[in-house]
């Protein structure tokens, strides 16, 4: 029986981009992730060697699996928030997953109950549950190609600045984020490209009113 795993990296961020990715395998490809012995990406850590684990077993899955990956960009991710909300976002972005696949799945299991329940009338191969990637190795293994995919894609956008280095946070909201982003700004006039206007952040907000903030 081919089962879909699908899960998301970098919804909370206010820098760099937000991925989903999907995991296809048959009974066989099933197997064969429960042998990596896969845990939540989560699980891991933040750590350089958590990354690098992290990568290698990005690596194992796709020789293992059909995997679908979609790296949606801030300006993308902004035009969403805008017109409907991150939500109605994310499920567009499964349903590319869904139709990349190399067979129509027998199953899909996606994580979060909510965000996902509802492509069940279009999808109803699918499952969508809170903490999927805990209870389905798909969808651990679609969770840590996701997470591997967003830090590859944060760690070249954090290159392109190394005059602020080091830029720690995840560019999630919080002081580190802050303390690059005042200083960019100070310095520049202006955001980074990669940010989510978007996002309803104090320190975005404050920053966006500075009367010196050039046109973006």
């Amino acid at each position: 029986m081919s089962v879909l795993g699908i899960d998301e990296a970098g919804r909370g961020p206010v820098l760099g981009p937000m991925v989903l990715a999907g995991v296809y395998v048959d009974d066989a490809g099933l197997a064969a992730l429960s042998a990596l012995g896969l845990a939540d990406s989560k699980a891991y850590g933040s750590s350089d060697d958590a990354r690098q684990t992290r990568g290698e077993l990005a690596e194992q899955i796709r020789t293992i699996g059909a995997v679908e990956v979609v790296v949606c960009a801030p300006a993308e991710i902004d035009r969403w928030v805008e017109r409907g909300g991150l939500n109605q976002l994310e499920r567009e972005l499964a349903r590319r997953i869904i139709r990349r696949c190399p067979a129509a799945p027998a199953r899909i299991v996606a994580d979060g109950e909510r965000l996902f329940s509802p492509l069940a009338r279009e999808y109803p191969a699918l499952e969508a549950f809170d903490k999927a990637e805990s209870r389905e190795v798909v969808v651990a293994a679609a969770s840590i190609v996701a997470k591997h995919e967003r830090d590859s894609a944060l760690a070249e956008i954090l290159a392109r600045y190394q005059e602020f280095a080091p830029i720690g946070g995840g560019g999630y909201p919080n002081a580190a984020t802050e303390r690059f982003l005042r200083a960019y700004v100070a310095r520049h006039r202006r955001l980074p490209q990669e940010i989510r206007l978007s996002w309803g952040w104090k320190v975005l907000r404050e920053l966006l009113a500075e009367p010196l903030l050039m046109g973006l």
